[in-house]
């Protein structure tokens, strides 16, 4: 097994129609493909780019919903990340909303390359509707998720600790697949970094 050394991560394309996604190979195979989902500003640009070490690859918006197409990322020829459009943003009309919607269910439904969703939720927050709804949709797909807990260096140890548990306690409650694997993941901790890179390690064969 060759190791991921997240040393290139090249940005490839961002689409909406599923006859742009890019097709990578590994001789006959295709390249295992790690897809990223939150709400809007939940982090997801910071957590591509702390995990690449690439500070520029995905841009940080302070504004939610900026995201609008699927990004495809491409690491060390033998990993494809995929940024999708954050959900639960309620300041974006309907119709767009819905274009997102069909452009995301139509995206994890279908792509054969799709071996695991981060799912990232703010560590400072409960579960919101949205994020039930998602867990739930993909239990119901038997879509295997790894969540990501972001944003806990802006709470202290006990903080953090009780609101894990209370997180946990939630998602379990309506993901039944086992085990539930989770990381408290902050941009300012290289261990964050190290484990989570270990846990995509086990998908490149």
């Amino acid at each position: 097994m060759k190791k991921l050394e997240f040393q290139k991560t090249n940005y490839v394309r961002s689409v909406i129609e599923p006859s742009n996604y890019p097709t990578y190979y590994k001789g006959k195979d295709h390249l295992p493909e790690i897809a990223i989902v939150g709400r809007s500003n939940v982090g997801k640009s910071s957590l591509i780019n702390h995990l690449t070490q690439v500070k520029i690859l995905a841009k940080v918006s302070s504004v939610p919903g900026k995201t609008q197409t699927i990004n495809f990322y491409l690491v060390d020829n033998q990993l494809s990340l995929v940024d999708l459009p954050g959900y639960g943003f309620s300041k974006v009309g309907y119709a767009l909303k819905k274009v997102w919607a069909d452009s995301l269910e139509t995206y994890l439904k279908t792509r054969q390359e799709l071996q695991l969703i981060l799912l990232l939720i703010d560590l400072r927050r409960t579960l919101s509707e949205d994020d039930r709804g998602f867990i739930e949709w993909a239990a119901a797909n038997q879509k295997p998720l790894y969540f990501i807990f972001t944003k806990a260096d802006k709470l202290s140890k006990a903080e953090k600790k009780e609101s894990l548990a209370a997180l946990v306690q939630s998602i379990s409650e309506v993901y039944p697949l086992q085990p539930l694997e989770y990381i408290a993941y902050s941009v300012k901790d290289i261990d964050c970094r190290i484990q989570l890179r270990e846990k995509l390690q086990q998908l490149v064969t």
